[in-house]
Formats: C-alpha cells, structure tokens, sequence
C-alpha cells in the first residue's frame, strides 16, 4: 500500500467498523431466530452489550478515528486519485485538510474513549435484559463509526461528488445520535436538525450541480475557479453560503444546535459542536471564490450576519439554564465570527493568504476547546474522584482559553487581530473584541451551571465518572490549550504573525481586557442579584427563555402557512365544484339545443322536396322578371 492509499484507509476504517459491527448483530439475530425456529420458544437474540465480545467491539468502534489521526500527524502532503470511485476520486491532504483532519480525528478519539465510560451504565441495563436500552445501544455503535466517515471524507475530498458523499453521510447518519435517548425532547431536536439538515443539503446540492455545470468541472478548486468567472456568482455563491450556514449556524438558520445538543449524548454533543459544525465553514472555504474575486454584496451581508450572531447568540444564550444549550449558543456566537471573517474574505480577496491560516487556527481552537467544555457537562454530572481544585482548573482551562484569555485562544486572537490591524480593518477589530466580552460571560455562564451540577451531584452521592471518561476529557483539556504547538497548522504569509506565535507583552492588556471585563460584569451580577431581589427576580424570569428561540416562531408560521394551503386547496374544491356545476348547466342547456336542432332536421326532410321546388320556382321568377 503506497503513502497515498492511507487517506483511503483513513475513510475504511471507519465504514469497516461500522460494517463489522452490523454483521455481528445481524449474525447473532440470525443465530437466535434459527434457535427459536428449532425449539419453537422465544429466544431473545444476544445484543450489543452482551458478553465478552462487546469489550472487543467497544475497542473496535473506539479505534475508527486512529488511522485518520496517524494520516494528519505523519503522512506528508499528498493526493489519490481513485478512476473506479463515483465520477472519478480525487482525495488530497493540504495544509488545510492536514490541520482539519487531526483535529478531527482527535476529538472523535477522545469523544470515543469518553463514550465508553459514558456508556457503562445503559451497557450494564442492556446485559440485564433492556430492550430500551440495547436498541440505543445498538443505534449509537453503528452510527457513530458511519458519521465520522462521512466526516472524514468530506474532509479530503477534492471531487465534487466525494465531498457532497460524505457531507451527506456525516448529516444524515448524525440524525441518529441526535435522537439516541429516545425521550419526547430527543425526537423535537432531531426534527428541528433534521428539517434544517434537508433544507440545507437541498441549497447545497443545487448550488454544487449550477456551479459544476457552469465551470464544466467535477474538483472543487475548479468550481472556485469558475465560480469566480461567472455571470451567476453571487446566486451560486449566495446558495451555497446559505447551504454550508446551516451547519454552521448561520443566525436564522441555527435553531437546531440549542435544541439539538442539550439532547444528544454528551460525546455526541462534542462532536457535533466541535468537529462536524466546522463542516460548514470548510464547504465555505471549498466552494466559494475566496482570494480569487470580489463579491462585494454578499461579503457585506455576510460580515453583518456573522456579527448579529456573535452578538444576539452571546445575549440569548447567557439565559440558559442547561450547560449544553449555553454552549451550543456560543457555538452560534463564535461561528459568527468566523462567519464575518469569511464576509471580509469575499470583501477583500488580497487579504485570503492572510486570514485562511488564521481562520484555520480559530476553527482548531475551537473544535478542541469546545469538545473539551461538553466533555466536561457529563464529568461534573458524575465528578471523579481528584482533588476539587484539579478539577476545576481543567473545567476553566478551555473556558478561558474560549474566551481569548489563555493559550490557544490568545494565540488565535493575536493572529487575528494583528492581520486586520495591518490591513485596516480596526473597526471591525473593535466589534469583535466586543463580541468576545459575550463569549466572556458565555464561558462566565458554562461554569456557573456546571457549578450547580456538580453540587447536585455531591449532594445525591451519584456514581464517580468511569476513569476513560475522566481521561478523555482531561486530555482534552489539555490538547486543545496546546493547538498551536502540536499541530501542524498552514503557515501565515511572510512578515505575518503565525498560528505558533505568542503576542508580545505589551498587546496582554488588549488581548484580554474582553475576558477581566466579562469576569467582572458577572462578579457583578451574582452580588447584586443577591443584594437586591427585583433583580434576581429579573433574572429568574430571564433564565426561564426557552432554548431554540426562533424555532417556535418557525412552528407557528410553518403552522400558519400549512394553514392557508389548505384552506387554498378547499377553496380550489369549491371552485372546482362550482365549475362542475356550470359545465354541468352549460351541458344541458347546450342538449335541450342539439334536441331542437334534431326536431327541426326532422322537419327539414320531411317537407324538403316541397320546399326545393318552391325555391326554385321563386329563383326562375326572379330571374325571368
């Protein structure tokens, strides 16, 4: 097998797991229905959880994202080119990809690892005979392997039809580990992720087919290319924006993440917030003109957008009770940002070399630390025994990374911000900056309900969280702070700053007066909300904003809509009856006519004869005279 085919096996490893994984059940199902057939009793198949081979199988489902990890951390750049795949494969690892498919893997490994201790306890209901439980089971083991596959291809897909293959599979395949609880909340998250996923794949597909017919190509680096020519670009473009924004939470188009995450299985949850959203952003930078032309009314539109969701997300979201709705809205908040930073890409095409290494490393930043926060909602609902402020400094460390102040985080702002700095964009600098105090107090928020849980939690003496789940989140935690210098991040342009660069100490003070600012307001609020009881009145009524925010008006107006259809389509039977009816009338009338006409035919050949020699002796008169 050459270097090459490694991508290959980075993407079959996953399906294999999966592939295995359904044989053995199918087999064993097999197995139980011919036992039953011969001793005509009921026999209740083996499942997933059922003896020895489940720790086997378990280690098997764990391991997908490894190949995919070695290929990020060791494989040099390199491309594959597959004539027998679809329209013909072209897959490629980048400096981009590179980046995006480590921490990819990563995450899905640690997401993995933590899964196996999260799941202990339905795995120990299963074995002791609940269907309910082994049906979730089942579900979570076959779909989580089939959905990092799809996120895996997408990945390294250069050719249209690999890309669009594995954003498919990673967004249907998703739909399953959304709804995995089963409970009524479940199955309303996985509506709204559903019903938003299709609408978004049918933007997506539309936009790829017009802008692959139009660019009479079948790579996405060709379809930029021609996209950048066309005399369609900004509808292309615009569809295909809105298409890729609805997994990346575009504002108005992101109302499935507050519902959809505080349902899914933390691990699930990680992932999808941390590794599949950035999907969204890699379609944006796969298909749309960035560094190749100016598209000046859709950057505009996009950077005020993405700034209306770092802002509102920030706002809303500060309401939240549950840990996971308050970071799934700084997940709407902070791809607000990356949303205006890829508005000022279509703006300003000069500054692409710029802002993709720097976006690169936003993206990377955020993934870990963001899987690393949901990792924790499931760590301080079952606290492990280490020492309570160990404990803590883990929980805070992605958080104040998040919100710009530490590690990662400060290199991901610094980079940012000299860039724009230097290319005149201060104003948009200060906006940002101001977004960052909502991520502040998001973060502010994530530890104050994570706080409670965790007094919840010792109070009621639950069950210490299994040591593979307090490993995973632990190196989670501490890889995502440590981006930058583990890595291999694309290279800024000469003279710029780059992704491993720490900000001198004179820029410390502007880099993290956004986070001291939040810390403070929130300091503030807990003490005055305590001190005076209108106000923490205020802010119980506050707390009490549902998650999903737009989603009810959706409902509503879907409702209103659906509503008016069919009072359309009743108003179109009555119409369609009373123009039976006319036709009807019109019918007879015209019968009782053609009945007339038969009675005067009749007449006619009666007298014909007489009436032929009448005219004629009428006409010879005439004409003698």
């Amino acid at each position: 097998m050459s270097l090459a085919h490694l991508l290959l096996l980075s993407v079959a490893w996953p399906l294999c797991v999966a592939a295995l994984v359904a044989g053995i059940l199918a087999w064993r199902h097999g197995h139980a229905l011919v036992e039953q057939r011969s001793s005509g009793r009921y026999v209740v198949p083996p499942g997933i959880a059922g003896d020895w081979p489940y720790r086997w199988r378990v280690a098997l489902w764990v391991s997908a994202p490894l190949p995919a990890l070695a290929v990020a951390l060791a494989l040099p750049e390199s491309m594959l080119t597959m004539e027998w795949w679809l329209l013909g494969g072209d897959w490629r690892l980048d400096g981009t990809r590179r980046a995006l498919l480590g921490f990819t893997a990563l995450l899905w490994a640690l997401a993995g690892g933590y899964a196996h201790g999260y799941l202990s306890g339905k795995a120990r209901r299963a074995r002791h005979g609940d269907p309910d439980a082994e049906r979730d089971l089942q579900a979570f083991v076959l779909l989580w392997p089939l959905t990092l596959a799809g996120n895996l291809m997408l990945i390294l897909a250069e050719d249209i039809a690999s890309f669009y293959t594995g954003f498919a599979i990673m967004t249907f395949a998703a739909y399953g580990l959304v709804v995995n609880a089963g409970t009524r909340e479940a199955y309303r998250g996985g509506r709204a992720y559903l019903i938003m996923a299709i609408l978004g794949e049918g933007m997506i597909l539309a936009g790829l087919l017009w802008a692959a017919a139009s660019a009479e190509t079948l790579t996405l680096t060709g379809l930029r290319e021609g996209l950048a020519v066309s005399a369609q670009a900004t509808i292309m473009a615009t569809l295909l924006w809105l298409g890729f924004g609805v997994k990346a939470g575009v504002i108005g188009l992101h109302v499935w993440l507050p519902l959809a995450h505080p349902v899914a299985p933390t691990p699930a949850s990680a992932v999808l917030s941390g590794a599949m959203i950035k999907a969204g952003l890699l379609g944006w930078w796969q298909t749309l003109p960035l560094g190749l032309t100016a598209l000046a009314g859709l950057g505009t539109t996009i950077i005020s957008l993405g700034l209306i969701a770092a802002f509102a997300a920030a706002l809303y979201g500060v309401t939240q009770r549950h840990p996971k709705a308050v970071l799934a809205y700084s997940s709407v908040s902070q791809m607000g940002m990356m949303t205006a930073l890829i508005g000022v890409g279509l703006l300003a095409p000069s500054l692409w070399p710029m802002l993709l290494p720097a976006l690169v490393l936003f993206a990377v930043h955020h993934g870990l630390n963001k899987g690393a926060l949901f990792l924790g909602v499931g760590i301080t609902e079952h606290p492990p025994r280490m020492p309570g402020w160990l404990l803590w400094l883990l929980l805070a460390l992605p958080a104040l990374s998040l919100a710009g102040a530490l590690a990662s985080g400060l290199s991901a702002k610094w980079m940012l911000k000299a860039g724009l700095y230097d290319a005149g964009w201060n104003g948009l600098v200060l906006l940002l900056t101001l977004a960052a105090v909502g991520t502040s107090l998001l973060m502010a928020r994530t530890l104050w309900c994570q706080a409670h849980a965790w007094q919840k939690a010792r109070r009621q003496g639950v069950a210490a969280a299994p040591l593979s789940m307090t490993l995973a989140w632990a190196s989670g935690a501490l890889l995502a702070a440590a981006v930058p210098w583990w890595l291999m991040l694309p290279e800024a342009p000469v003279g710029a700053v780059q992704p491993s660069d720490l900000p001198p100490w004179g820029e410390l003070a502007g880099l993290m007066w956004p986070a001291l600012l939040g810390a403070v307001v929130t300091a503030a609020l807990v003490v005055a909300s305590h001190l005076e009881p209108r106000l923490h009145t205020r802010l119980s009524h506050a707390e009490r904003l549902p998650p999903g925010d737009l989603w009810p008006l959706y409902v509503v107006a879907t409702h209103s809509l659906m509503e008016r259809v069919r009072r359309g389509v009743a108003q179109l039977g009555n119409a369609q009856e009373a123009v039976q009816g006319a036709a009807a009338s019109w019918a007879r009338q015209a019968m009782v006519g053609l009945t007339a006409l038969q009675r005067w035919e009749a007449v006619l050949r009666r007298w014909a004869v007489a009436l032929m020699v009448v005219s004629g002796g009428v006409l010879w008169l005439t004409l003698m005279r």
